[in-house]
């Protein structure tokens, strides 16, 4: 029997995107290595726990839950979180920042001093800029001041930012022009906390970082990972926790916050030839997939069964 292994997700470091295992193996990905990987026949989706503890009954959970987790284990989890007003009393100094996404796709959020630019890679943003740094409560006042005087979201859904990528501005300058305006406008408003220091406008663009630049249209998103499926392919992006994978069928998007509570086992490269690849190195799906339609890429659950 295949040894399986259980992934804990996709983190971002200096050199690019690392997937994590449990038991601390890391597997860094870079643009054109090979992702393949099977889901273990007879398997079923366990919840991944919350804060590093693992769920005290193994609950089943949802195939298509980005999250993830079981309704206690995510309790839990959220009330540890920041980004859900979870923690209140943090020392840490924070940033507020503004991220771009593609055309129309801006919002605002705060990460921590101490994480650079993280997060900002772990949501994908194409394109960000700092606003002003200070204490949390500071920063997340001023947070929704800007949610509501620029009339931008502090959360987008992740299938519109997917929607966008093969159709992004090829230049940095023209990538940033929503940002540079809207930073513009918010450091002219009133009602900052005194204790937030206001930080000059300066873009910082994640285009080439994300392998994005010149990336082809995907075919579509996996919507789950089902038991006795599959998926294998080429590496030709990687944005926050998503990696457009080359497959036998074309290019298709994997939200790897879906690979979690699984038991994942090694594919076969022959296996890419069987499903019609032309290169049994490079391609192989059985995994349900939501193909992409409509001129914005918008996404519409038409297919529900395995390729």
């Amino acid at each position: 029997m295949a040894q399986a292994w259980k992934c804990t997700g996709l983190r971002w470091s200096a050199q690019g995107p690392v997937l994590m295992w449990d038991g601390g193996r890391r597997s860094p990905l870079s643009r054109g290595k090979r992702v393949a990987f099977g889901v273990a026949e007879g398997g079923v989706r366990r919840c991944a726990g919350a804060r590093g503890n693992a769920c005290p009954v193994l609950a089943v959970v949802s195939a298509r839950s980005a999250g993830g987790r079981c309704e206690e284990c995510a309790r839990l989890d959220r009330a540890h979180s920041v980004a859900a007003d979870g923690v209140a009393d943090d020392p840490r100094p924070y940033r507020v920042y503004l991220a771009w996404f593609g055309p129309g796709l801006v919002k605002v959020g705060i990460t921590a001093v101490e994480r650079g630019s993280a997060r900002l890679l772990e949501q994908g943003a194409v394109c960000f800029s700092w606003l002003g740094s200070g204490p949390l409560m500071a920063a997340r006042r001023t947070e929704e001041l800007l949610r509501a005087a620029l009339r931008v979201p502090d959360r987008i859904p992740y299938a519109r930012k997917r929607a966008v990528r093969s159709s992004l501005p090829g230049e940095a300058e023209e990538r940033a022009g929503e940002i540079r305006e809207l930073h513009a406008r918010a450091v002219e408003l009133g009602g900052w906390p005194e204790s937030l220091d206001r930080e000059p406008f300066q873009a910082v663009d994640h285009m080439r970082v994300f392998g994005l630049d010149g990336v082809p249209a995907a075919l579509g998103e996996v919507s789950e990972l089902v038991a006795g499926g599959a998926v294998g392919g080429e590496l030709v992006a990687a944005a926050g926790p998503d990696l457009h994978l080359a497959t036998g069928a074309g290019i298709v998007v994997l939200d790897t916050r879906l690979m979690r509570g699984w038991e994942l086992v090694t594919v076969a490269a022959e296996e890419g030839a069987k499903d019609g690849a032309e290169d049994g190195e490079s391609g192989v799906l059985r995994l349900p997939v939501r193909e992409f339609k409509g001129s914005a890429g918008e996404a519409a659950h038409l297919q529900d069964g395995l390729f």
